[in-house]
């Protein structure tokens, strides 16, 4: 069963604008095709575009619960899928002691002792859901043998329960940064979205409506500014957050424009490493922007 959040690709950018989430026709386009066809969303991109925040941005017009999976070198199985409560099953175990093996090892393994990890809970929920699978590339190879069963048929097995399949299929986001390449098997699952740095009035939008206050002039001429330091050869270029983040601080510090002292001082706010910081400072041109 899809979700049919989204009646057409104007309703999805009409109500994620309300949000405040402003999406390109890709993006809009993507998500309705993603919740029409009941397809999981897989999105790449730098850092900072907004991957994350349009998982959370469909769960606010929808109304659906949130059920997020963060993803890391390490996480397993039990971290994704479920696990046994084992210090119960103990207990239990402990009290039966007059039972046979096979009348206790029945009741061991029911409902009373699983414990539901993000994937199964996704899964059993008959709520509308929003699976969203953070940053899958950060996780291990094997993590993604997990993930086929889930996001081809909507289903997973629990050996001692049998295959849990689901009511209602969840509108499912994987976001990637790209750290490593994916396996074929599990893009074919998928729909595929790449979010990169928005276009420059695109951008001004963004930072107009994220910073309330902001002058219209003033907000240009950052985005012009984040746009010279992303075509410079740096270590890590400003994301769209961190274009927010340098506007609220010049909200914050009263500035009305932008002159190289008040530059230089906030440069920490856009840029990371100080070899990037350095190499701005030398570089940017202040007049050409």
């Amino acid at each position: 069963m899809t979700t049919g959040f989204f009646s057409s690709v104007d309703d999805v950018a009409e109500r994620l604008a309300a949000t405040g989430y402003l999406a390109s026709p890709a993006v809009a386009t993507t998500v309705f095709l993603a919740d029409r066809l009941g397809k999981p969303l897989l999105v790449e991109g730098p850092a900072g575009v907004g991957k994350t925040e349009l998982a959370k941005a469909v769960t606010e017009v929808t109304g659906a619960d949130l059920v997020r999976l963060q993803c890391y070198e390490g996480v397993d199985e039990s971290r994704a899928l479920y696990e046994w409560n084992h210090a119960k099953q103990l207990l239990r175990i402990t009290a039966g002691r007059g039972e046979s093996w096979d009348e206790t090892r029945t009741d061991i393994f029911g409902e009373e002792f699983l414990l539901p990890r993000p994937l199964l809970t996704a899964i059993r929920s008959e709520r509308p859901t929003v699976l969203l699978i953070d940053e899958t590339d950060k996780a291990d190879v094997e993590v993604e043998g997990l993930l086929l069963e889930v996001l081809g048929d909507f289903q997973i097995t629990v050996p001692e329960l049998g295959t849990i399949t689901a009511v209602r299929r969840p509108f499912t986001v994987l976001t990637s940064n790209a750290s490593r390449e994916l396996s074929e098997a599990l893009r074919r699952r998928c729909l595929f979205l790449h979010i990169g740095f928005p276009e420059e009035e695109l951008e001004r939008r963004i930072v107009t409506l994220k910073v309330p206050g902001l002058d219209t002039a003033l907000a240009t001429s950052v985005v012009r500014v984040v746009g010279a330091l992303r075509a410079m050869d740096l270590r890590k270029v400003p994301s769209v957050s961190e274009t927010i983040d340098w506007a609220r601080t010049l909200l914050a510090l009263g500035a009305d424009r932008l002159d190289e002292q008040v530059v230089r001082e906030t440069l920490g706010v856009l840029l990371k490493h100080q070899e990037d910081i350095v190499k701005a400072a030398a570089k940017l041109d202040l007049e050409a922007v």
